[in-house]
């Protein structure tokens, strides 16, 4: 049961399409829901959902993202990209493969299920956040949505095995951008300077002393990956940017790093005279996991429910977007000893995996 599966994550890896830009890949998709019995629509740039009817007045939603990414593939495969410069190599070709044979699966047998089902394939979950585009455009209201389901393919964790956890499972991302303007005057005269670098350098072995001081009980992650400052070797620097990123899981760990990062730079400003700007995108919220659904699922699926991760992983996802409207579990599949999410030579055997992964969907699909 659900080989297409695999038909159609090898059709899909070959066409990689980047952000909401994804025309071959909704031509695809569309191809194969529009002969079903459901009612295709195009909520939003980039995306295609699938309802189908089975006459009950609740739905249980299912995400695949289709979105690839800008990294030129290395795995040698037979149907690798023929897209110069962009690879499925986070999985999306496989989550959209298991969701189209699911919605194979769910059209042909909409009799006895408990729930409607709907389909919802998004974009730019790489990029802007696909999955909150769709909030707002009122696709879970208007299908009266109640609960969620999405499925990662996860290297590392045992091979067609599915895995989850209540409560966060994936953390809240922001990119954090520090701006440091001062005066650039030759070294000769540095006394008339105000040295950006030196207060970049300040600015980040304060911001880390912040992040490490935090209770060893809120798990969070930060880096500054990338500092650039100045223009020769014998000028005092006027301008330095520092880029890097926040991982938290509780909204009050974010609060909390967030006033720190913004109050560093108001006290540096004060010492060096410079310019400090602080900037945190808004980035994406927490995946985290419905206690009672996920509790419902345990009882539901006994021996067939997912295997507990023993603690959150600090990778985002835009699944989370759903989460804050209707009650929804992620869970991870695992891919086996392979390459990790965004190497070029990320693949995962898709003939074992993902009719198992698939079958797992199904079984939520039955769920009273």
């Amino acid at each position: 049961m659900f080989t297409s599966a695999v038909a159609h994550r090898r059709a899909l890896h070959r066409i990689p399409e980047l952000d909401h830009d994804l025309p071959e890949t909704l031509a695809y998709v569309t191809s194969v829901l529009k002969p079903l019995n459901g009612t295709v629509s195009f909520p939003t740039a980039g995306s295609v959902c699938a309802f189908f009817d089975a006459g009950k007045p609740e739905t249980v939603a299912f995400r695949a993202d289709m979105d690839a990414l800008p990294v030129t593939e290395a795995t040698g495969l037979p149907y690798a990209s023929v897209h110069s410069g962009r690879m499925h190599a986070c999985g999306h070709d496989g989550h959209t493969a298991m969701a189209l044979a699911l919605a194979e699966h769910v059209s042909a047998h909409l009799t006895g299920l408990p729930r409607n089902v709907l389909f919802l394939f998004q974009p730019a979950e790489e990029t802007t956040g696909g999955a909150r585009e769709l909030c707002d455009a009122g696709i879970l209201e208007r299908y009266h949505v109640v609960r969620i389901f999405g499925l990662h393919l996860w290297p590392g964790l045992e091979a067609g095995r599915v895995f989850s956890r209540p409560g966060p499972l994936m953390a809240r991302s922001n990119e954090v951008t520090v701006t440091i303007m001062g005066k650039s005057v030759h070294l000769s005269r540095a006394a008339e300077g105000r040295d950006a670098l030196a207060a970049g350098a300040s600015y980040l072995q304060r911001a880390y002393a912040m992040v490490d001081a935090l209770p060893p009980e809120e798990p969070r992650a930060f880096l500054f990956g990338r500092m650039v400052s100045g223009t020769v070797r014998n000028a005092v620097s006027g301008r330095t940017v520092l880029e890097g990123s926040l991982r938290t899981y509780r909204e009050e760990t974010y609060r909390r790093c967030r006033e720190h990062l913004e109050s560093i730079g108001r006290a540096l400003a004060e010492e060096t005279g410079c310019g400090v700007e602080v900037y945190l995108n808004e980035g994406y919220p927490a995946v985290w996991n419905h206690q009672g659904l996920y509790a419902h699922i345990l009882a539901q699926l006994g021996a067939d429910a997912p295997a507990e991760l023993a603690a959150p992983v600090l990778a985002a996802e835009d699944f989370s977007f759903y989460q804050q409207k209707v009650p929804g579990v992620f869970f991870f599949l695992g891919a086996g000893n392979t390459a990790e999410l965004h190497a070029p030579d990320f693949c995962f055997d898709d003939e074992t995996i993902l009719p198992q992964g698939a079958a797992f969907l199904k079984k939520l699909t039955m769920m009273e």
